[in-house]
């Protein structure tokens, strides 16, 4: 270990506030993503009296799935106002952050070399917890403290460009599922004339999903291309080796590969007989947040998949702007919600992935919002 490296415990102390007079009313969580989120605990008639306060600048921890999760749930708070959090978490705080940075530290906690070295540090026990001692044993590194201020600063424009980026984004995918709603759910697609269908008299029949333009029909997704899962299995993690994605590194033009653990390539082998995936495909949660949508645009491909759906759309290449923008859509959130697994489990089935129902337009309606879904996209993806 270079001699920069020192233990987290000769930098922090514990911190164990309770909200006895119940002065703090806002409970959080800590998400895999390492935020602060309002909790999902049931809290009907519990008593708030022992639960931790959070003031700003304090950290809290919840070390108890790490084993599980390969991720150690841990979030610096930047609120001016305090919040409490469970009993079960730690809070902690920088003892003397003229030597060390809380957010130089919490950069630290972000990077994916600390989850893994977590990892190796969790007992035997099942849920595969993180005892305080070995926390405080893991190290990092401690450069002067102008030095972690220029690396925070650095780091600091960069999320605040990929914040700009996601809003560009943001505004580009509105207006892609803006022309697609005026398509395909209000039919006010351009007629012969340019007109909209609907509207100036388009001719419209009933059908089971409502009355639809005349020729359109309603198919299962799997009609039109192939859909798959990835591995349900967790492979043992190495050092080196091929990234395994779950949900929690998806996005929707790229994948955060630098956070998945890494596995054997006999085991991305295995697991791609059964879902490779290729260029042009959608990938699809289906358990935890279910129905989060990651557009693959990589050239090569080197991860494999778990717990997720894998809409082959590169089979397909001239309707996947339709079929993506389709998962994407209001109607199929609101089916997720009728799904019956989800209700209680928060899982989706793959036969249900393979019966999501969709409208097939006409030919040549597809290949009119083709032209115009693949230019949105293709600014989407640059």
């Amino acid at each position: 270990m270079p001699s920069n490296y020192k233990p987290i415990g000769d930098y922090i102390r514990l911190v164990d506030e309770r909200n006895k007079d119940l002065k703090v009313e806002t409970l959080l969580g800590i998400n895999i993503d390492k935020f602060f989120m309002p909790s999902v605990a049931n809290i009907v008639g519990t008593d708030l009296s022992n639960y931790k306060i959070v003031s700003k600048n304090q950290f809290a921890c919840n070390r108890m799935h790490v084993g599980r999760d390969y991720r150690i749930p841990v979030s610096l708070s930047n609120k001016e106002v305090p919040f409490i959090v469970s009993p079960a978490y730690e809070v902690f705080e920088i003892r003397d952050t003229e030597i060390l940075l809380p957010e130089y530290l919490m950069m630290w906690f972000s990077r994916k070399e600390f989850d893994r070295n977590a990892w190796f540090y969790t007992d035997a026990d099942v849920r595969g917890g993180l005892s305080w001692k070995a926390f405080e044993n893991m190290q990092l590194p401690v450069p002067s403290i102008e030095k972690q201020k220029e690396i925070v600063a650095e780091y600091n424009k960069i999320q605040n460009r990929i914040a700009l980026n996601n809003s560009l984004i943001q505004k580009l995918e509105e207006t892609a599922q803006a022309i697609y709603k005026q398509w395909f759910v209000d039919f006010e697609f351009p007629n012969e004339e340019g007109k909209a269908y609907r509207s100036n008299g388009g001719v419209m029949v009933e059908r089971e999903m409502g009355a639809v333009p005349e020729g359109w029909r309603r198919v299962a997704i799997s009609e039109l291309i192939t859909v798959k899962d990835g591995t349900h299995d967790s492979p043992t993690p190495i050092e080196v080796g091929f990234p395994l994605v779950t949900s929690m590194h998806l996005n929707s033009y790229d994948i955060s590969l630098n956070e998945a653990y890494n596995i054997s390539q006999e085991a991305y082998i295995q697991i791609n007989k059964r879902s490779e995936v290729e260029t042009q495909d959608i990938l699809f949660s289906m358990i935890g947040t279910i129905g989060t949508i990651s557009y693959v645009l990589y050239e090569k491909i080197n991860f494999a998949i778990k717990n997720m759906g894998l809409f082959k759309t590169s089979e397909r290449k001239d309707i996947v702007e339709y079929i993506f923008l389709y998962l994407k859509s209001d109607f199929v959130k609101s089916h997720l919600r009728s799904n019956p697994s989800g209700s209680t489990q928060n899982y989706v089935t793959l036969n249900f992935l393979r019966e999501l129902p969709l409208l097939l337009p006409s030919e040549n309606i597809l290949v009119n919002f083709q032209s115009f879904a693949s230019k949105i996209l293709n600014e989407l993806s640059l």
